[in-house]
This record gives structure tokens, C-alpha cells and sequence, in this order.
């Protein structure tokens, strides 16, 4: 079984950055894929950035279209830690992030494939 800890979200002002990390434990070998996604208020469940593994040392990221090109999903140590570097921030990014993981081969831009989450982190951008 995996165990998700996010951690870094706040309030930001428009056009600011943020980073959020999220630190994997137990089975991390069971990882196919590990990333982040967001709810906004009265909003579904969307994907933001993820990253799968074809092996420990090969990764390869994937980005909604809302985040491409500010948003850079990163990790540093192989399923253990994965970040997410949040730039040029808009009010719309604003919602709670959720790190999550797959532990099968999927279209990892669907929510639904993600089978294990850890407790979100509030994201704010705000002036």
C-alpha cells in the first residue's frame, strides 16, 4: 500500500509561484504513474500534471492543457518525492491539489484511474 503526504500550498498573488511536494511511502515499486490533480470549489475533480515510470530512472511528464507551459511536474529521488513548480499563477488555478498515484498501466489524464490520494493541500491566488 502507498501512502501520499502533500505539502507546500498558500496563498499566492496572481502571477506568483508555488511549489508543492508530495512524498511517497510503502510500496512505492507498485507506482505506475504519480502526479497531482485539483478540485476547485463546485467544480469536478480534474487532472493537472503527472508523471509515468517505464522504469525508476524514466520518467516522462504529462500536462493538461490548462497548465502547459507553467506548471513543471518533477521528481528527485524515483517514486519517492514528486514536485510540482506552479508559475505565472491565475485566480482560476485556485482549489485544493491532490497528489495521487496509479498502479497500472492507464490513461493517467483521467481522474478515475488514480487509485490512492493523500489529503490535498489548499491552493489560493488572490490579491
Amino acid at each position: 500500500q502507498v501512502r501520499l503526504v502533500e505539502s507546500g500550498g498558500g496563498l499566492v498573488q496572481p502571477g506568483g509561484s508555488l511549489r508543492l511536494s508530495c512524498a511517497a511511502s510503502g510500496r512505492t515499486s507498485s507506482i505506475y504513474a504519480m502526479g497531482w490533480l485539483r478540485q476547485a470549489p463546485g467544480k469536478e475533480r480534474e487532472f493537472v500534471a503527472t508523471l509515468t515510470w517505464s522504469s525508476d530512472s524514466d520518467s516522462t511528464p504529462y500536462y493538461s492543457d490548462h497548465v502547459q507551459g507553467r506548471f513543471t511536474i518533477s521528481s528527485d529521488n524515483a517514486k519517492k518525492t514528486v514536485y510540482l513548480q506552479m508559475s505565472s499563477l491565475k485566480p482560476e488555478d485556485t482549489a485544493v491539489y491532490y497528489c495521487a498515484t496509479v498502479a497500472h498501466f492507464a490513461v493517467v489524464t483521467s481522474p478515475a484511474v488514480y487509485d490512492t490520494w493523500g489529503q490535498g493541500t489548499q491552493v489560493t491566488v488572490s490579491s
